[in-house]
């Protein structure tokens, strides 16, 4: 394959993620394998039903979270969780796939009973959607109790350009899609092995749902 022809491909995978996202639908994300060497699924936060939830917490399995910018994370004061944390455990430090994490708050919606339901998880993501689209009035301490059972993602100021997580593929490609900066992501794992799903895997998912599945590099060499 020339080096033409393997860019317009990389241009082919990367546009048919980005026209998902547009209409809201689902992608798969893969980062690096010198990274987490794990596939992600993605959706647009606005647009999540209790199906997609269902989608999530069945065909994929990991925990499912919403990644917010950091624009949207300062207005909000949101903290990363490890430095919220009074406690020894806390910190982030030695993990050995980069140098921090992105963790912050956990929240349920307030109208919410348990927070656990997808009927109720969808409302308090769709909610946290409604939040980054309107840092001018909305009040997140009166809508959101924290903790809950929705993880909230800090992304690094600068995107890809500071960091190369899921958390920042995911919003690049909603910026890509002129979206609200909030994405859900959820770790695709294997059933049958105990680890993340292959990337073999990822792609044959992929080919057997008809959601567009990218490689993290190729997000950053088109979106960076």
């Amino acid at each position: 394959m020339s080096r033409s022809e393997g860019f317009l491909d990389v241009c082919h995978e990367v546009g048919g993620a980005i026209r998902s996202f547009r209409r809201g639908e689902p992608v798969l994300i893969r980062d690096f394998d010198d990274r987490e060497a794990e596939t992600d699924l993605v959706y647009p936060a606005a647009r999540v039903t209790a199906g997609d939830v269902a989608r999530m917490r069945n065909d994929a399995g990991g925990l499912v979270c919403v990644a917010l910018s950091d624009t949207i994370s300062n207005a909000y004061d949101l903290p990363f969780l490890a430095d919220a944390v009074e406690h020894p455990s806390a910190g982030t430090a030695d993990i050995d796939y980069d140098d921090h994490s992105s963790f912050s708050l956990t929240v349920n919606h307030r109208e919410t009973r348990t927070g656990i339901t997808d009927l109720e998880r969808a409302k308090t993501i769709r909610a946290l959607a409604t939040a980054a689209a309107d840092t001018e009035t909305f009040d997140f301490a009166a809508t959101f109790r924290s903790p809950g059972h929705v993880h909230v993602l800090r992304a690094a100021p600068g995107l890809l350009a500071s960091r190369q997580g899921h958390t920042e593929l995911s919003l690049a490609l909603a910026e890509a899609a002129d979206l609200t900066p909030a994405t859900v992501v959820c770790e695709m794992l294997d059933d049958d092995t105990g680890t993340a799903l292959s990337r073999a895997d990822a792609k044959q998912y992929a080919r057997e749902t008809g959601i567009w599945y990218v490689e993290g590099r190729d997000i950053v060499s088109l979106l960076r």
